[in-house]
């Protein structure tokens, strides 16, 4: 039987490798502008890139704070009474932090100061320990968020390119979460 689901997890592995293993794009010098759901680069200066097996392990191990970057459109504040307004519901790879909207290639001042509390309130003072960012497949906002967290001198970051389309196709859990 313990072979059986060994051959079962090596078969999910190539499967989920081989569906997200597709195009890819060169690494830009500088941020992701435009165009954010497109093949993304297979590398990230100054991080690591990491396979859904590994983002498992790290999890499993609790050894990596984990930083979805998906945007969030929230509920407009002048929609006309009467107005039906479905909140999206997002499902993320549980005890993740959600910090919607750092991912794209230019933020102001606010949503700057907005994603580094929400990584000050998970790792502290400490940019030493593993953090790991991501959003969907193929979606450069979670490169974008993990560049800059390079930039502001994490010296563990880890992108998971593949993100919740990766780790639900591994059929691994998911719960549901709120923007930090």
């Amino acid at each position: 039987m313990r072979n059986c689901s060994c051959a079962l997890a090596v078969l999910i592995t190539v499967l989920v490798t081989t569906a997200f293993a597709g195009e890819t794009a060169p690494e830009p010098a500088d941020y992701r502008t435009d165009n954010y759901r497109a093949p993304v680069p297979a590398t990230l200066k100054g991080a690591k890139v990491v396979t859904t097996e590994e983002t498992i392990a790290l999890w499993k191990d609790k050894s990596a704070v984990f930083v979805d970057v998906l945007p969030h459109d929230p509920k407009p504040a002048n929609l006309p009474a009467g107005t039906i307004w479905r909140e999206k519901v997002r499902e993320d790879i549980p005890g993740s932090i959600w910090l919607a909207n750092v991912g794209y290639g230019v933020i102001n001042k606010e949503t700057e100061a907005y994603f580094r509390k929400g990584l000050k309130s998970r790792l502290g003072d400490d940019t030493k320990r593993k953090v790991l960012f991501y959003c969907m497949a193929n979606c450069w906002m979670s490169w974008n968020a993990a560049k800059r967290a390079v930039e502001w001198g994490y010296e563990s970051v880890l992108w998971y390119p593949h993100g919740t389309d990766g780790w639900t196709a591994a059929k691994q859990p998911t719960q549901k979460n709120e923007p930090f």
